[in-house]
Order: C-alpha cells, then sequence, then structure tokens
C-alpha cells in the first residue's frame, strides 16, 4: 500500500525526476566503454568478453523481480534497492579493472556484472510503471519520453567519461559504483504515484511536447559535442562548458512543474475516481484524511471491475455469496484484452507470445550488434569506437522517442495498432543487417544510424502495447518479462553465435583480433533472417489486434471503462 498524491503538479516533477533516474538505468550501455579494459588488462579472449556482454544483458532485463516487487512496495524501496545493486556489482568490476584485487574468478565478475546492470531492471521498472499509471491517457508518449532518454543514456556516459573520466575504465566503474546510489537517494522520493486527471487537460499536450523538444535538443547537442570532441583539440574549459550545458539540458523537464508554482492553474479537474481537486498541491480530501491509500497498480480499465473483484484477495468468501444471492455474480470470467490480466492468465493468451516474440526478433538481433558494435568497427577500419556508440545512442534515442509519438498520432487518429511501426521496422532492419554483410566502404555508419533507430522503436512500441492489451495492473510483470527478448536475443545470437564465428575468423588470420567483413558476416545473414521471421509474426499480431485498437480508441483517445460500462459490477466496499 502506497500513498497516492494529488493535484496536477507532483505527476510532473516525478517525470522530470525520472528522465535522470532513467538516464542512470541506461548504465548497461557502458559495456563498449569499459569492454576493452576487461578484454586486454584481464586478458580475456572474444569468447569471454561476449559471454560477459551477455550477463551484461541478462542483469539488465532480468526484471521479473523488480515487477512483483512494484505492486507491493513504494517507488523509492525499488530504487533503494536497484542502488544498492550499483554499488554492489560496479564496485567489484571496479576492484577487477584497477587491479586493487588481484586475481578475481571470471565466474565471480560474469555474477558482479549481471547484479550491476540488474540496478537498471530495478531503476527502469520502478520509474516507468509509476510514470504510466500517473499518465494512463498518453502511455504511448510517456513510454516514448522515457524510453527516449534511456537511450540517450550511453551518448551522456560516452560524454561525461570523455570530459570528466578522461577515457578510465576504472574511473567510469567507480563513477557507475557510486554516482547512481547518490542520484537514487536524492531523487527517490520524487517519483511517487500519483493521482492522475480522468480528462485531457490541453495543457498537459503542450507539457508533453515540451518535453520532447528539450530530449531532441539533447540528443542533437550530444552527438554534435561528440563529434567536435573527435574531430577538433578542445580545451578543457570548453569541454567543462559543454558539460554543464548538457545538465542544464538534462534538467529542463523540471520547468514544467516550476512553471505551475509559478503560475498556479485555478480550475478544478476530475481525478481517476470523480473525486475534484485543484492544482498544485492539494490532497484528495476523504473522510479528513489528506493521503489515499491505494496500491502502486490499480485498474486501468475500472476501479471495481468484476474481473479484479474476483481476483482480489480482500474480497470474503461472504462477500461473494452475499454477492450472488443478489444476482450480481453469475459466474467468473476470464479478462479481455483491453482489461486487467494476471500474469498465469496471459500467459495462456496468443497475442502475449506473439509480442514477446516479435520484440525478441527485433532487440534480440539489434544488442548483438550493440555488444559487438566496437568489435564491428574496429573489423571494417573505423579507429574511434566511441563516435559509432554515440550515434547508435542517438539514433537509438530518436527511435524510442519517435515510435511513441507516432504510434500514439496513428492509433488515436486511425486506430492502427502499435505493432505495425514494428513491422516496418524489422523490414528495415532486414536490409540494414544485408548491408552490415556488405562490408561495403561508407556503410558502416550510416547502418549504425538506421540500426539505432529501428532498435529504438521495438521498446517504445513494446511497452504501451503490453499494457493496452494487458492492462496496468500487472504491468511491471509483463513488462519485465518482454524484456527477457533482450537477454535471450543476447545468448543465442551475441555469446553462441558471434563469439565463435569472430574467434575462429580470427584464428584463421592467426590474431587475437579480427579485421574484415567476414568476422560477422555470418552473424548478420542469421539476424536478417530472424528479422524475416519477426515480421511475419509482427504481421500476423497487428491483424490479430486491429479490433482491441478499435474499441479502445474509438472516440480518438484511450477508453478508460467506466463503472456502468459493466452490467455484472458490484462495489462490496460500500
Amino acid at each position: 500500500m502506497v500513498i497516492l498524491k494529488a493535484g496536477t503538479r507532483p505527476p510532473w516533477v516525478g517525470l522530470g525526476a525520472s528522465v535522470w533516474l532513467q538516464i542512470a538505468a541506461g548504465n548497461a550501455f557502458n559495456f563498449p566503454l569499459y569492454s576493452h579494459s576487461l578484454k586486454s588488462v584481464l586478458g580475456f579472449n572474444q569468447h569471454q568478453l561476449t559471454m560477459l556482454g551477455v550477463a551484461n544483458d541478462i542483469g539488465e532485463n532480468f526484471g521479473i523481480l523488480p515487477g512483483i516487487a512494484c505492486n507491493k512496495f513504494p517507488p523509492w524501496v525499488i530504487l533503494l534497492i536497484g542502488a544498492f545493486f550499483s554499488f554492489f556489482g560496479y564496485g567489484v568490476l571496479w576492484l577487477a579493472v584497477s587491479r586493487t584485487v588481484q586475481s578475481l574468478p571470471y565466474w565471480l565478475l560474469w555474477l558482479a556484472l549481471c547484479v550491476a546492470t540488474n540496478s537498471s531492471a530495478w531503476l527502469g521498472t520502478a520509474v516507468l510503471v509509476t510514470n504510466m499509471r500517473n499518465f494512463p491517457l498518453s502511455r504511448g508518449t510517456v513510454a516514448g519520453i522515457l524510453k527516449g532518454y534511456g537511450g540517450l543514456s550511453a551518448a551522456v556516459y560516452t560524454e561525461i567519461f570523455g570530459i570528466l573520466l578522461h577515457n578510465s575504465s576504472s574511473k567510469l566503474l567507480m563513477f557507475l559504483s557510486l554516482g547512481i546510489p547518490i542520484l537514487c537517494i536524492v531523487l527517490m522520493y520524487a517519483v511517487r504515484p500519483c493521482t492522475p486527471a480522468s480528462g485531457e487537460d490541453s495543457s498537459e499536450h503542450t507539457h508533453f511536447v515540451f518535453i520532447q523538444a528539450a530530449s531532441v535538443v539533447l540528443g542533437i547537442y550530444l552527438l554534435t559535442t561528440t563529434v567536435l570532441g573527435h574531430f577538433l583539440s578542445l580545451s578543457a574549459s570548453v569541454s567543462y562548458t559543454f558539460l554543464v550545458i548538457m545538465v542544464l539540458l538534462l534538467i529542463a523537464p523540471l520547468v514544467i512543474p516550476l512553471k505551475m508554482t509559478l503560475y498556479p492553474s485555478n480550475h478544478f479537474k476530475l481525478g481517476t475516481l470523480g473525486r475534484p481537486f485543484g492544482s498544485a498541491d492539494q490532497l484528495i480530501q476523504a473522510g479528513g484524511n489528506l493521503d489515499k491509500t491505494e496500491p502502486l497498480l490499480t485498474p486501468s480499465s475500472s476501479t471495481t471491475n468484476l474481473g479484479s473483484f474476483h481476483k482480489s484477495d480482500s474480497v470474503s468468501d461472504v462477500d461473494m455469496l452475499l454477492a450472488e444471492g443478489e444476482g450480481a455474480v453469475k459466474k467468473k470470467r476470464r479478462p479481455k484484452r483491453g482489461e486487467d490480466f494476471m500474469f498465469r492468465e496471459a500467459l495462456i493468451k496468443a497475442d502475449f507470445w506473439l509480442l514477446f516474440l516479435v520484440y525478441f526478433a527485433g532487440v534480440g538481433s539489434g544488442v548483438t550488434v550493440l555488444n559487438n558494435l566496437a568489435q564491428i568497427g574496429i573489423a571494417q577500419g573505423a579507429h574511434d569506437t566511441t563516435i559509432l556508440l554515440s550515434l547508435f545512442s542517438f539514433c537509438n534515442f530518436v527511435g524510442r522517442l519517435g515510435g511513441g509519438t507516432v504510434s500514439e498520432h496513428f492509433v488515436r487518429s486511425k486506430t492502427i495498432p502499435r505493432t505495425i511501426w514494428m513491422t516496418f521496422t524489422q523490414i528495415i532492419m532486414i536490409f540494414t543487417y544485408l548491408l552490415f554483410a556488405s562490408g561495403l566502404d561508407g556503410t558502416l555508419y550510416v547502418a549504425t544510424a538506421v540500426l539505432g533507430i529501428c532498435y529504438g522503436v521495438q521498446f517504445s512500441i513494446m511497452v504501451p502495447t503490453a499494457s493496452e492489451l494487458f492492462g496496468l495492473k500487472h504491468f511491471g510483470i509483463f513488462f519485465n518479462f518482454m524484456s527477457l527478448g533482450n537477454p535471450l536475443g543476447a545468448l543465442l545470437f551475441s555469446g553462441l553465435l558471434a563469439g565463435f564465428v569472430y574467434d575462429a575468423e580470427a584464428a584463421k588470420q592467426r590474431s587475437i583480433s579480427c579485421f574484415g567483413p567476414n568476422c560477422f558476416r555470418l552473424t548478420f545473414l542469421v539476424l536478417a533472417g530472424i528479422c524475416a521471421i519477426g515480421t511475419v509474426l509482427s504481421i500476423v499480431l497487428t491483424t490479430r489486434i486491429k479490433p482491441v485498437y478499435e474499441m479502445l480508441y474509438a472516440d480518438g483517445s484511450f477508453k478508460l471503462r467506466k463503472k456502468n460500462e459493466e452490467p455484472r459490477q458490484l462495489d462490496l466496499g460500500k
């Protein structure tokens, strides 16, 4: 049970703080920045390094526990657990890379990396679940913004790595070990579940546009400064000025609650339960209590939905018998798509597994390239792979932000299922992998940019789609289960395929490192085939869920079920 904060300002304070925490949750993207040190300092071969990349992805995406915990504990508890994992995991890696402790076993480093990057799952789940609930009518937009900033995190860390940490892997690991916990402790009480308005506010759209514009400016700025730092010799003062400007751009989303404080709105809105509340910090008035206690995730379709009634642990057998005697309850009805599902109920739905497989094809193949991006760049003649990482990060951000925004527009105006954009992008990914496999001169950066955009779209589409099909009540579990497609793809395509192919080609060249397009050609051809399968499955899924979206967005906005929409509803709490 957690406290619901009422008013128009708290959700925006939480969203602004969540931007920073989402950047922190992107710490797993740093693996290419220090992977070369793991290989050179600790003497690992490419296969061992690739398996560490798998550990990186397993930790980042194993979020079933955070998904369960977010229904039982407030967000600050989830964030605190993530902070501890970051401190412990990256601390062990720092001890190894800095040679503070000699000869740490490989298995311990593998586990430490899993624990370190698992902080991403805890942080990401806390901010995403909380904000999706705080803005239930703008799920695609919120998912796009948060996942967009998550995509920018690699570029943010690259900026810090180059300017503040002077390209030192050991300093980066210490920064992650100490910096992320400090940030979580400072901001953990700002991210809290709030009572959102039940109707759409015209100023809400303006606020979202402002945050999207600020994120685009930040993305362009990060890419520009990274390129300038690569081609020009910048003084220390100029470099630190770049860093300060980056921090100011990250603060930009907090301008919205500041503006709402200085220029408060006097009109009243209706909360999710139909109670009037004003702007700023006014709390719900209920029976003399200033706060209303409810679970972190309540049903998105209805507050007293019959399906939730049957599943509620708080409803006694006596209540059920009384309900049956009054004729209010006749038989247990399974939820329909668009309503709140229990996890076990979703597992038997074909749409659930289709969404998982489509997501697996997109992100599982994309993360293989991301984990091996440094080696791919070196194999194809790139001398500084940080440019590749920054380019991929920026385009990943564009895909995440754009995927959420574009899908939100078309789902409201044309009731087109969001998954159609996964279909389009995976078709593009097929040709992108073939372009990588060709090894043509001058195509490396273009292919990396296109892949980054398509890879980002997969995230911002999966998140709102899962919540729309299966509800927000157990969204944390659904989201994190879907996210397992990422480490599963890394294990199969990166750990069991790319690493072996690379080492085999390097052995033919009688070298530790491999050079030339043959190093990853077979891998790229397999990835193209995986995306072809994903495209077919995505078409099937889009066709199946088209009627659901026509029902949910029939009037041009997301339809929250009201109490009188279910003929067999009964509120036993009255």
